[in-house]
């Protein structure tokens, strides 16, 4: 199948011009300022829009089991939504397994979760939810099976004490893996969620009150402490919401260390306001979101290149099951938003066409670095010949107004209920294929393959 796209902008982290791209077979053939077709091909005219690579969300958490509940999206419905939005590749991170389970157990039960069920190409993190010798001997042959980043957690279940830490780090280090994790100090969490609880305090905002910005920013600085003492393990900080966090990581590498960060959508643009709502169930998420102040420190580091990513950490459940589950108990809800489909329009929207960031910023943030990153240069992130055909088209000069009623998820509403966004996804390929076009989904379960991403290595500024 060919497939000709003409007339756009063709924008990659590194430039942008009018070009057009031809895809064959599924690969970029060519990417030139005209190009005149040997053979038959499908024509996609793109005049006035932007021409980009597909996007990469490295924070997804489909089909999850969290104890109490399991998320509403599954690896089609994540996917599809995912497509609709104009991204081609996800990395999910996998849930804990049982208690004492190999690293490859969760592995398998997901291959099982996506395989004939994703719609774009994807991959996962490993989850190390406790450690001994055998789970750090399993991590050189994760890799070698593709899987070159790994999670820790600072809270939740499967918490890891700092010795547990330091010993995955250096191990990952060694078999040239990414550590990620999510940095939150549990015990000071734990005593001011007890102390709310005791006092009869349950309503959402005390779900914010109970994980304040330092709890985060602490857990940041003993990470980046705990991987210098590593012998400068590369680690890589999952949904930063705060300044403070930020500044430890430009201390961090103004001393040259290897330390990544990304944030999300609903840090840049949603508030602890949404906590005084009546429907203020449908934001609890850890972190929680945090005042204007700390947006702006968000939203300069998306400007000036503290922030390297832009992800989702979408994990969906529905009103109905915050609900039953909560009785509106904070401490008993389900974490996490949905958003997988709304990323690259918010940000298209609110940093491109605000004036906050260039369009090629926009393409490293969303697409460029998730791939250096995590093991999919040069294949993906970028639009050149050699690269798998994965694009999206976004017209500038249309505006979108954000309605669950015309998104593709599982869940039954959205935090961006009525936002409206200059901009409008026009066309999604994934692999030369349309998957999305004009408002309707043109996939299909199982199109997506699984990806066996590189070992990790350190990516070229």
């Amino acid at each position: 199948m060919r497939v000709l796209i003409k007339n756009g902008i063709v924008v990659n982290a590194d430039g942008q011009a009018r070009q057009d791209v031809l895809i064959e077979s599924g690969h970029i053939r060519q990417v030139a300022p005209a190009i005149n077709p040997e053979l038959p091909c499908e024509i996609l005219d793109a005049e006035g829009c932007y021409v980009m690579p597909g996007g990469i969300d490295v924070h997804t958490h489909f089909n999850i089991d969290v104890g109490i509940a399991r998320s509403c999206d599954d690896f089609f419905t994540g996917t599809r939504a995912a497509a609709c939005g104009g991204t081609t590749t996800i990395i999910d991170h996998m849930g804990f397994g049982p208690a004492g389970c190999k690293l490859r157990h969760q592995l398998e039960v997901y291959h099982g979760y996506a395989a004939h069920k994703a719609v774009i190409d994807y991959s996962f993190h490993g989850v190390i939810q406790h450690i001994n010798h055998a789970i750090l001997d399993e991590i050189p042959m994760m890799v070698e099976e593709g899987i070159s980043s790994f999670k820790l957690y600072l809270t939740y279940q499967f918490k890891l004490n700092d010795d547990e830490v330091l010993q995955a780090l250096r191990r990952l280090k060694d078999a040239g893996a990414l550590t990620t994790v999510h940095p939150e100090n549990d015990a000071a969490i734990a005593r001011k969620r007890a102390e709310f609880i005791a006092s009869g305090k349950t309503a959402p905002m005390y779900h914010a009150l109970s994980r304040p910005l330092e709890c985060e920013a602490e857990a940041i600085a003993r990470m980046i402490n705990l991987a210098h003492l590593s012998g400068d393990a590369p680690l890589y900080i999952v949904h930063l919401s705060n300044g403070l966090g930020l500044d430890y990581l430009r201390l961090a590498r103004a001393q040259h260390q290897p330390v990544w960060v990304e944030t999300c959508p609903q840090y840049l643009l949603l508030d602890e306001r949404s906590y005084q709502a009546e429907d203020a169930l449908k934001f609890i998420l850890s972190p929680p979101l945090r005042n204007v102040r700390e947006q702006d420190k968000l939203w300069c580091g998306i400007a000036d290149g503290a922030v390297d990513v832009v992800a989702t950490d979408h994990c969906t459940f529905s009103m109905e099951q915050r609900q039953r589950l909560s009785g509106g108990d904070f401490s008993r809800c389900p974490n996490g938003l949905p958003g997988v489909e709304n990323r690259l329009l918010l940000l298209f929207s609110h940093g491109v066409m605000s004036g906050r960031i260039s369009p090629e910023r926009f393409v490293a943030l969303t697409s460029a670095n998730p791939a250096k990153l995590f093991g999919l240069w040069p294949h993906k992130g970028q639009i050149a010949p050699g690269a798998d055909g994965d694009i999206v088209i976004i017209d500038p000069r249309r505006t979108t107004t954000i309605r669950h009623e015309n998104l593709h998820d599982n869940a039954d509403y959205s935090p961006w209920e009525g936002m409206v966004c200059q901009g409008e996804i026009r066309q999604t390929l994934s692999r030369g294929n349309t998957v999305f076009r004009d408002g309707k989904f043109t996939g299909s379960p199982g199109q997506g393959r699984y990806l066996r991403r590189k070992p990790f290595k350190h990516p070229v500024p």
